[in-house]
């Protein structure tokens, strides 16, 4: 039996237009303690957030610890519990069609941060009556507001003319 502290860790990312402003958000949770944490970024995509909020959070960790994370994103949760990451790393960071694997910036440092924790991945549904996932959509939704709170108008009229092809995965 571990002897590591258990940590649970939920988390969200969100993205107004995909991709464009977008936030990503997370509680962290072990025993009677809670903490939340957010934050936003101005030309992104949802699943770049997902990666990032479950990164944000282990990032806060200062001891290994067993870790039960909640994520609603199947991309963040089937790249380990299918073992997809495994490959792709494996494979130098290309996916069984030879094609790269999309953000292998943010999976190197996941993989990384899950290296130095026991952990866990569990799909929640979004959008449900799961009090936390809900908090977090909550968390990030704020962070992309509050982002877009402080730009001007000519910032958000020239991120709305950027065309990034989204990502797919």
């Amino acid at each position: 039996m571990s002897e590591k502290k258990k940590v649970i860790l939920y988390t969200d990312g969100a993205c107004s237009g995909n991709p464009g402003l977008g936030g990503y958000a997370g509680v962290l949770m072990y025993g009677e303690h809670k903490r939340e944490y957010n934050g936003a970024d101005k030309q992104t995509t949802n699943n770049r957030m997902e990666v990032i909020a479950v990164i944000e959070g282990l990032k806060r960790l200062k001891y290994p610890c067993s870790v039960d994370i909640y994520s609603d994103s199947a991309y963040t949760v089937n790249a380990f519990n299918n073992g997809w990451i495994y490959g792709w790393k494996k494979n130098g960071w290309r996916k069984a069609d030879n094609k790269a694997v999309l953000n292998v910036d943010l999976w190197e440092e996941l993989y990384a941060l899950t290296q130095m924790h026991e952990v866990t991945f569990y799909k929640v549904k979004g959008h449900a009556d799961n009090e936390w996932n809900n908090r977090c959509d909550e968390l990030a939704r704020a962070a992309i507001a509050e982002l877009r709170s402080q730009l001007t108008a000519e910032e958000l009229a020239e991120l709305e003319k950027k065309e990034v092809a989204p990502e797919v995965e």
